[in-house]
């Protein structure tokens, strides 16, 4: 009789095709056993195929896959929150954990948990978490003998073949009792109540880096800035937009943010040519907007090499497909919040909805998308400053980064969000339009103030 042998890894590069083909058939299998990764049918080898891919794009996850005699059986993730402050760096969720049925009894569920469990305390975590369904009786056994603890119920977790299912939350310290203390001493939590001057002393506010994202907004194929959105209030800029994208580049910029106007309000991309002249020109990731209604769109531009898609009218009339896209594309969806006074607006801003942004935002995160960008309209090409209320408080209610937008004008409305940002961690990020087109911010300054990103 042959021996068993059993094998646990980190996947860090592309896999092999037969290791990819049989991923795809454990964790189809898998999924018809019971469910997993939010399907309750397999999507097919090609959307497989795209997931699989473009976890290794995403710094958050880690992959891990357990083989039997060579053979790949079964997966998990570790999901490292983009969170700033210590208590949300030392956590990390495990998802996405399966053993297909025709491997299941032989250990190697146990040897994945282990080896995933090591992997997360050689990263500094030092909490696990994970959900699983109340129905999943041996996977929660396995979690137990972890010494994983029970510490909350989900009543609604999820709905199968008509019966509601609940769900557990479970949770495993990785640190001895002596670390622990050590490490829950250590964690502060920011006083919002803090002066200016507390701020930019106290170590309980650790600084981190903002990423500014440049605007690169198109509309018949040049760059122009709009006021409050208004597509016959445009200001035209450049007729070129990949050498836009070149000198942003050139001057130190490690993101863009591109929207297609007449897309936004089409309906579809409509300034193709001008968004693949950005691509081009630079290897910086391109974050791209306007028009994205369908899952084909969505493809097809991340195929094209931009980076992530961001969603907004969609994510209002079609939450199933941001859904849908945020599982097939992890990390590489981002939802669009515009709003005029809290109120979302679809359709290039032509139309305003009932729909609070913040009840919007949360339902995004829910959907799982990789980040908020939240745009005041009334601000937008006004360089009046940002609306730095709203995007806190809708930063404090999400565990996804936001990205504010929509107003900045000066480098002192930069240094504000700065300062808000360091008692609110959430915020990641920038985008500046008019106000570096004018000149009334260098982008020198620009990166300095809000940091490394």
């Amino acid at each position: 009789m042959d021996l068993m042998t059993i094998t646990c890894e980190r996947v860090v590069s592309p896999l092999l095709p037969e290791d990819l083909d049989a991923l795809i058939e454990a964790t189809s299998a898998g999924i018809l056993d019971g469910g997993g990764f939010g399907w309750l049918q397999p999507p097919g080898h090609q959307a497989l195929t795209r997931y699989f891919e473009g976890l290794l794009l995403v710094p958050e996850r880690s992959f891990y896959v357990v083989r039997e005699n060579g053979v790949i059986c079964g997966a998990g993730q570790l999901v490292r929150p983009p969170a700033s402050y210590e208590a949300h760096a030392a956590t990390a969720n495990l998802t996405g954990f399966f053993v297909a049925p025709y491997a299941r009894g032989r250990g190697l569920g146990r040897a994945l948990l282990e080896t995933m469990l090591k992997g997360a305390k050689a990263i500094g975590c030092k909490v696990v978490n994970c959900d699983i369904r109340e129905t999943h009786v041996a996977a929660i056994g396995l979690f137990r003998s972890f010494e994983f603890e029970h510490w909350g119920t989900h009543p609604y977790y999820a709905r199968i073949g008509g019966q509601t299912v609940r769900g557990l939350f479970l949770s495993k310290l990785l640190a001895n009792e002596n670390e622990a203390a050590r490490w829950q001493s250590s964690i502060a939590i920011p006083d919002t109540s803090s002066t200016d001057s507390d701020t930019m002393t106290n170590p309980t506010h650790p600084a981190h880096g903002l990423t500014l994202y440049p605007a690169i907004d198109l509309k018949d194929g040049a760059c122009v800035r709009l006021r409050r959105g208004e597509m016959e209030d445009a200001t035209h800029y450049s007729d070129d937009p990949g050498a836009q994208a070149k000198l942003f580049a050139e001057a130190g910029c490690r993101h863009l943010h591109v929207v297609d106007l007449n897309g936004a309000f089409a309906g579809r991309s409509t300034n193709i040519p001008a968004i693949e002249s950005i691509v081009k020109a630079t290897n910086l990731p391109v974050q791209l907007g306007g028009g994205i209604r369908d899952m084909a769109a969505i493809e097809r531009w991340l195929e094209a090499g931009v980076s992530r898609v961001i969603l907004g009218s969609v994510a209002v009339k079609d939450p199933e497909l941001v859904r849908q896209a945020a599982r097939a594309f992890p990390g590489r969806i981002v939802a669009g919040i515009d709003a005029r006074q809290g109120r979302v607006a679809t359709e290039g801003w032509a139309e305003v909805s009932e729909l609070e942004a913040n009840d919007l935002a949360l339902r995004m995160e829910d959907a799982g998308v990789a980040a908020v960008i939240f745009t005041e309209i009334t601000r937008d090409g006004m360089l009046a400053g940002l609306d730095l209320e709203q995007t806190a408080d809708m930063a404090r209610r999400l565990s996804i980064p936001v990205i504010a937008s929509g107003g900045v004008g000066s480098l002192e409305h930069l240094k504000a969000l700065r300062d808000v940002a360091r008692d609110v961690p959430g915020i990641s990020g920038a985008i500046v339009g008019r106000a570096l087109y004018d000149g009334r911010i260098s982008l020198k300054d620009a990166l300095e103030v809000l940091g490394p990103c």
